[in-house]
């Protein structure tokens, strides 16, 4: 992984919801963090593999992916892995964000995504699981 950048996974079956997911964030979600690299995931077994891989400093995961949600394959990771990247999950309805809370996700998006409150979010995490910041 490049120092340089922080490696973010963005995990749906549809490619319209990790665009939306990825605009909302952009590529510096703040000034004090490190620029974000994107890696798409659009199957579950996409997202073990890169994090089997160690190329992902954080996962963002649709809660709402077919066939298998985000939210399960979060509380997966959590559950079976040592050292499991930080996890956001994204939800449709602001109702489910007790779901995501069930997932063990660090941090919770509700669609439809407002930039400035995705941006600060992911920051917080990037910020929370002591990712170097921009100047080293």
């Amino acid at each position: 992984m490049s120092t340089s950048t922080s490696n973010v996974l963005v995990f749906s079956h549809r490619q319209e919801v990790r665009e939306a997911i990825i605009t909302a964030i952009g590529r510096r979600p703040s000034p004090d963090i490190r620029s974000v690299h994107y890696i798409e995931a659009s199957t579950v077994a996409e997202v073990i593999g890169e994090v089997d891989a160690g190329n992902a400093d954080l996962l963002i995961l649709d809660g709402e992916a077919q066939p298998t949600g985000g939210m399960g394959v979060s509380r997966q990771l959590k559950n079976e892995l040592a050292s499991c990247p930080p996890t956001v999950v994204t939800v449709r309805r602001k109702d489910d964000r007790w779901l995501a809370t069930w997932s063990q996700a660090d941090a919770v998006l509700v669609h439809p995504l407002d930039p400035l409150t995705a941006a600060e979010s992911v920051a917080e995490v990037l910020r929370a699981h002591a990712l170097p910041t921009a100047g080293g």
